[in-house]
């Protein structure tokens, strides 16, 4: 399996999960020229842009440390022009959340990273 395909599962799983705990997903893989967003959703009243990571192996450190204050900075520039884009989630209340799997589990840290 490439890269791009293990990755695609990987957010296919994150999906699963946030649904399951009652997130909307509203959209996937939002691009833009700043960067990506993974996973784009709603709890409740909040947009929350999400960032899924996985590990193979701890060599490297746990996944959610990959998403460092570059990656960060990124997320929250393509999240403004997401916000500009759909006009109907601005001004709603928005936060940042990544999700790392590591040995097969799942990490889903709320609020990881400053919100706008």
């Amino acid at each position: 399996m490439n890269k791009r395909q293990l990755g695609t599962d990987y957010e296919d799983k994150a999906c699963e999960y946030l649904s399951k705990i009652g997130y909307e997903i509203l959209d996937r893989n939002f691009r833009s020229r700043k960067g990506e967003i993974d996973i784009i959703a709603r709890e409740n009243s909040t947009i929350v842009f999400v960032e899924v990571k996985y590990r193979q192996s701890k060599a490297y450190g746990y996944s959610t440390e990959a998403v460092d204050t570059k990656k960060q900075m990124i997320i929250y520039r393509v999240a403004e022009g997401y916000l500009s884009y759909k006009k109907e989630c601005f001004g709603m209340p928005c936060r940042f959340d990544v999700i790392g799997f590591d040995d097969g589990r799942i990490n889903h840290i709320k609020n990881a990273f400053g919100g706008m």
